[in-house]
């Protein structure tokens, strides 16, 4: 039953996660569409994770003894909603809107798909469960992102956000049809649950993850654009390329859960991060090479992915019984980083007038993640006592 629960989690992710990443696929024909400029639709990525950021904390802590179940159900839901809002979008305000329903939706499903791993499966497994769960995120990246720029070529990017509501509703039965009820964490107030902050190890570790996501973002955000203005890629070549991401991304979840387990959340992080970092300097450096840079984005991308399910490990590690509401700020923290970075990314391509330098954005931002993580795991040593007595 365990395996079930963990494979239809990780089908929501899979779903929630290409609710998220098909924009990034598809932003020009969004842009071209509503008339609007490459870092206005950009900024599309900004209100699906700002919404995410702030609304999944304060859902988190209204709902904290709801059952689990019922709650993924409400959430898949709600996302229905939002992308059928989504397909009915003809301006980029009512686009924005239903991005922003969509991204507190999809923020209270991850942050409760990935909360409910650690009461499914026995301690020594929960980096592997996790990496499951991250697995499906990563998948949409090979399936969910080509699969939209196909839609979209074929029909039009609304398609694309029908084909997502319809898929929510199919999710949300089989989970309510096989998914166990799963308890809720203990009752924690709003305002009371920033208390765990004080903790030193949780404070810098949720630093690490802002920039962590800075850094991503600011790339991955114009990812498409960058491979198809830099390295002169066609719609397909850039398809294809959009596709090889999105397999080394799923190889390195799914790493990076049995890493996480067998070397330790701290090792994995570092090597993510470090190999993050040199490839991005590499890339900048090798700009008009077009097969050497796409092999090192493929790097970059696993690299970071890999760090991915040994981030949420390790926060699940330091605040048992816990962990949904460390978890959720950890995701919020994440999203305000993902905005950062396609708002940063967007602000550099509109005052250069070029996407050619975002690598060195991000390297720089992951040059920071790296500093705070060595700061947070030296001062790991009691955390667990730490998160009970901030709540």
């Amino acid at each position: 039953m365990a395996r079930i629960s963990i494979l239809l989690l990780t089908l929501g992710a899979f779903v929630t996660g290409t609710a998220e990443l098909v924009v990034v696929g598809i932003q020009q024909r969004i842009a071209d569409d509503l008339n609007i400029t490459i870092g206005l639709a950009g900024q599309l990525v900004s209100a699906f994770s700002l919404a995410f950021a702030i609304g999944t904390p304060i859902i988190i802590s209204v709902t904290s003894r709801l059952p689990r179940k019922r709650l993924l159900i409400y959430a898949l839901a709600m996302f229905a909603v939002g992308s059928a809002a989504s397909f009915f979008s003809t301006t980029y305000t009512a686009m924005l809107i239903a991005r922003a329903i969509v991204g507190m939706s999809a923020g209270v499903f991850t942050v409760v798909a990935f909360g409910s791993v650690s009461k499914l499966v026995p301690a020594d497994r929960i980096g592997k469960a996790v990496g499951t769960v991250s697995l499906g995120i990563s998948t949409s990246m090979v399936v969910g992102v080509p699969a939209g720029i196909a839609v979209t070529d074929a029909l039009s990017w609304q398609a694309v956000f029908g084909a997502l509501a319809i898929v929510a509703i199919v999710t949300m039965l089989l989970i309510l049809r096989f998914l166990p009820d799963i308890e809720g964490d203990e009752e924690v107030p709003f305002l009371r649950q920033f208390r765990v902050l004080r903790n030193p190890v949780i404070a810098f570790a949720m630093i690490a993850s802002f920039f962590f996501s800075t850094s991503f973002s600011s790339l991955y955000s114009y990812i498409s654009p960058f491979i198809r203005t830099v390295y002169h890629f066609s719609v397909s070549q850039a398809s294809a390329m959009m596709a090889a991401l999105g397999i080394a991304s799923v190889l390195a979840s799914r790493m990076g859960g049995v890493w996480a387990d067998r070397w330790g959340t701290s090792r994995t992080i570092y090597a993510g991060l470090v190999g993050g970092v040199i490839s991005l300097a590499i890339v900048q450096s090798l700009s008009d090479v077009a097969i050497i840079g796409s092999a090192l984005l493929c790097l970059w991308l696993f690299s970071m992915s890999v760090a991915i399910p040994a981030i949420q490990t390790f926060f699940i590690r330091q605040s048992p019984g816990f962990s949904n509401l460390v978890l959720g700020l950890n995701t919020s923290v994440l999203h305000l980083g993902v905005a950062a970075g396609a708002g940063i990314g967007g602000a550099v391509a509109e005052s250069t007038s070029s996407i050619a330098h975002h690598p060195s954005v991000s390297a720089l931002a992951a040059l920071v993640s790296l500093t705070m993580a060595v700061v947070a795991v030296r001062r790991s040593t009691t955390t667990e006592t730490y998160v009970k007595e901030a709540t």
